[in-house]
């Protein structure tokens, strides 16, 4: 069994305690988080407003919480390096405060591994000092070519799990001239609920009330999962007034000609064979709420697969950007 830690209680790291702990292959040895209380962390674990009540008793402590008879001690290090990973034996640091995202330096994920940690998991793409030693990896496709000493692993990002396995097929299958990708996404935490300054000059206005134009590094993390794709991808995002369920719209230049139907009849046979359970497809029309929960990390709506002339191809596939991307996470935390 995998002694797992995690840094960063927030909607990700409490996404991932559902999965992990209880699991026969998990163990949740302790959390950290100093910028929350064990009353607070309790709370926002039980109730949440999007997946609803947790299905298992939770009390505080004072070391931190019970859950369902287990002590998990919750911490308060602001300092990687500080924390007690070595003591506590822990196989895994699941790093989820959005922070330490480089591998050296002061941001560096590789701080848990001097900690004491065997290995580093983190739940955004890498950044920063040393980043390009850190492996971009999307269950599914690439994890089975997770270097064994790799101590430092990235699960990428939501929206390209949700694109690498429709990019997967299509090249594999058709071949990609270029592609370009319109995410449409769920409003995230670092926006802001009124007008105020803010991480850039879009995601500063009110994201409850906004379409807001932004950024995604989605297409360019792709190409680091798919080398071959290197050059051949941008995009851009929608950040829209939903708390999460979100779409991928991607509009591509084939090789060869093709048809919906063709096209479809792929997802259909991949959804089905090597990628169960990560690709999945629709054959009625979805809205963003139908997505809410759904384990897969891509949803491919068939209904609105189309073809212009014989080569431009536009695909729309659904995805949890919270709930999808934390299973994506728990996965490749097993594999490792």
């Amino acid at each position: 069994m995998k002694r797992v830690a995690i840094n960063g209680f927030g909607r990700t790291g409490r996404a991932f305690f559902r999965l992990a702990f209880g699991h026969p292959e998990t163990e949740i040895v302790a959390i950290n988080d100093p910028f929350i209380t064990a009353q607070m962390a309790r709370y926002l674990l039980v109730h949440d407003s999007v997946y609803g009540k947790y299905g298992r008793p939770v009390v505080v402590t004072p070391s931190g919480l019970e859950v369902d008879g287990k002590m998990i001690p919750l911490l308060a290090e602001r300092e990687p390096d500080k924390l007690p990973w070595a003591k506590m034996n822990v196989d895994l640091a699941v790093e989820s405060t959005g922070v330490f995202r480089a591998y050296s330096g002061s941001k560096g994920a590789s701080r848990h591994l001097e900690a004491g940690a065997k290995r580093v998991l983190l739940s955004v793409p890498s950044k920063g000092e040393g980043a390009e030693k850190i492996p971009q990896i999307v269950y599914g496709v690439n994890h089975e070519a997770i270097d064994p000493g790799a101590d430092v692993v990235s699960a990428a990002s939501c929206t390209t799990n949700s694109l690498v396995p429709l990019i997967y097929v299509l090249d594999k299958e058709i071949g990609i001239e270029n592609a370009f990708l319109t995410t449409v996404h769920g409003y995230t935490a670092d926006q802001q609920l009124v007008d105020s300054a803010g991480s850039s000059i879009t995601r500063s206005r009110a994201a409850a009330i906004n379409i807001v134009p932004t950024t995604t590094g989605a297409a360019s993390a792709t190409a680091k999962v798919l080398p071959a794709l290197a050059g051949k991808m941008d995009g851009m995002a929608f950040r829209v007034p939903v708390p999460t369920g979100s779409v991928s719209d991607v509009t591509l230049q084939m090789s060869k000609p093709v048809t919906a139907e063709g096209v479809n009849a792929l997802f259909v046979r991949y959804a089905a064979g090597e990628l169960s359970g990560v690709l999945g497809v629709s054959e009625d029309p979805m809205v963003s709420t139908d997505i809410i929960a759904d384990p897969h990390a891509s949803v491919v709506d068939l209904t609105l697969t189309s073809v212009l002339g014989e080569r431009t191809l536009k695909v729309v596939a659904f995805y949890d950007n919270e709930w999808v991307y934390t299973n994506q996470l728990f996965r490749v935390a097993r594999v490792l």
